[in-house]
């Protein structure tokens, strides 16, 4: 038998020398996706789980989502506003706040003219 010019005796090498990996079944394929949104939702209810710990007021209330993302951003814009109000004090004492630190990457996003959500 002649060989003909597709790659089957060249498969057949790589298997044989264990350079090709097995193709995956529609099942494995399957089993490797629903696998990988388990770990992806996981890793999002840990991130919520964090967020209920760091921010006030978010312990033992159960975890709807919606909830905690309103309340991070909340207590987020209440950090902001007492930075700002820090820096300000400092100043009046005729302390010196770092330029860098009173940029605008660092002020209160509804004070830099978005406006509130």
């Amino acid at each position: 038998m002649s060989s003909s010019p597709n790659n089957n005796s060249a498969d057949a090498a790589n298997a044989a020398n264990g350079d090709e990996k097995p193709r995956l079944t529609e099942e494995e394929k399957k089993q490797n996706h629903i696998a990988s949104e388990q770990k992806r939702r996981q890793a999002i209810r840990e991130g919520f789980d964090r967020l209920t710990e760091l921010v006030p007021g978010l312990e033992g209330q159960g975890r709807s989502e919606g909830l905690v993302l309103k309340k991070t951003v909340e207590f987020m814009r209440q950090q902001l506003d007492e930075r700002e109000a820090m820096i300000e004090r400092v100043e009046q004492v005729g302390g010196a706040v770092d330029q860098e630190l009173k940029s605008q990457a660092f002020i209160h996003p509804h004070k830099r003219g978005r406006g509130e959500r």
